[in-house]
């Protein structure tokens, strides 16, 4: 294994608590095992058990993902993605945002042919161990979670963008926002730090930190392409805005890192699933899944994107987001008909009844009931959108789950 030693003499000798028992927690106890069979640790799963153990002083902790900060009960925590970064980090590429990540990470890993992408999108980084050596480049797409407590941060790091998001994980939304700058702050001389300067939270956080970066500052802009760029740019295959800014900066990026990027390349990149991905046409209608969209912003950028949208699914799970700029986009443009699911749709609908709308609307949480009503209401013709701006830990496990069930209430029409 490249830099065994290295892994090593960050776990040897420590008695171990893993908090948290998913992906990464399974991940992490392989990695042990195979290094230090002989090794003390301790598994804990569940938050009151976790709290139980973080209290009682371990050497090294290795917090999972999804386990909260408050559980930990001040204990000083690393992760999976921090033992990782402090060995491999200088052959790292880390895309984060709330945002994106996934898009621009596969986009940047289809730049760079031989990389290894690995992270958030589901491959934990201690699963690629084997497939490292020297030269091997690893685009990381990187969560909040998995970044709030790195030492080290990736030698290239892309930050996208951000909106409120995950405010049931943090205090407020300057933890989060602070959790995410650690993929900046936390780089060292000689590293590249790419960030968006179009998003308005974004820039004001990067200036108020800015005296604390000591990497390469690589600020863009959608609206600041080189004419080679914009030819990049106009090769992508996905729709919106959004998506164009992702493309620029995966171009950048892997130009820093390989030297040169093919028009043909990227034109060939074909999208990711959940991701403003055309279903198809059903019932003489076109049926958009974008489940992937959890924040006010992503459903903005998916109407945007799409030009015409007769009938929009919005609602699920309820995290406290604040709905208003949603609400004032849709006023400015609005679409026929809305469908409003789950404690967020319901907290949605409450904004929308003070406006004088001309709307069809249904209250339902019943995919099975909401598919056939959209075929109902939306024109030949039409465009029917699932772009939730909510998570979806409601009725399903995940967005993945979510987009899928709605794709099979439509292939029953």
């Amino acid at each position: 294994m490249y830099r065994e030693e290295q892994l090593k003499s960050l776990l040897s000798g420590r008695r171990i608590l893993m908090a948290g028992y998913g992906r990464e927690g399974k991940s992490a106890e392989r990695l042990i095992n195979r290094l230090l069979p002989d090794a003390d640790y301790i598994i804990a799963d569940g938050n009151e058990e976790i709290a139980t153990e973080a209290a009682k002083g371990y050497d090294l902790v290795i917090k999972s993902p999804g386990v909260p900060m408050r559980v930990m009960g001040g204990a000083e925590c690393s992760s999976l993605t921090d033992l990782f970064l402090q060995v491999y980090g200088d052959q790292v590429i880390g895309i984060t945002g709330t945002k994106g990540k996934s898009t621009t990470a596969s986009l940047i890993h289809h730049l760079l042919p031989g990389s290894i992408l690995a992270g958030n999108i589901g491959i934990p980084l201690f699963d690629i161990l084997d497939e490292l050596g020297e030269d091997s480049v690893v685009v990381a797409e990187l969560s909040c979670h998995q970044l709030e407590n790195i030492h080290r941060a990736p030698h290239i790091s892309v930050l996208l963008n951000l909106f409120q998001e995950h405010l049931d994980h943090y205090e407020n939304y300057l933890g989060y926002k602070m959790a995410k700058m650690q993929i900046g702050l936390k780089q060292r001389r000689g590293d590249h730090f790419f960030y968006c300067t179009d998003n308005e939270e974004l820039r004001g956080l990067v200036d108020s930190c800015r005296l604390k970066i000591e990497s390469e500052m690589h600020p863009y802009s959608i609206h600041e392409l080189t004419a080679e760029e914009r030819t990049l740019v106009d090769a992508c295959p996905l729709e919106g805005e959004h998506n164009r800014s992702n493309a620029l900066v995966a171009c950048r990026v892997a130009a820093l890192a390989a030297g040169v990027v093919e028009p043909e390349r990227l034109a060939s990149f074909q999208g990711l699933r959940h991701r403003m991905e055309k279903v198809g046409c059903y019932n003489g209608i076109t049926w958009y899944d974008d489940s992937i969209s959890t924040i006010p912003a992503a459903a903005i950028a998916a109407v945007k994107a799409l030009g015409r949208v007769d009938t929009l699914i919005l609602g699920g799970f309820d995290r406290g987001i604040d709905y208003s700029p949603l609400v004032d986009f849709l006023k400015e443009n609005p679409i026929k008909n809305i469908v409003f699911v789950g404690a967020a749709g319901r907290r949605i609908y409450q904004k929308f009844s003070i406006f004088n709308f001309q709307l069809s609307i249904l209250l339902e949480d019943d995919y099975t009931k909401i598919v056939p009503w959209c075929a109902e209401h939306t024109p030949q013709g039409g465009v029917v959108l699932l772009s939730p701006a909510a998570a979806s830990y409601d009725a399903f496990k995940n967005f993945e789950q979510r987009g899928d069930f709605y794709r099979e209430q439509i292939m029953k029409l």
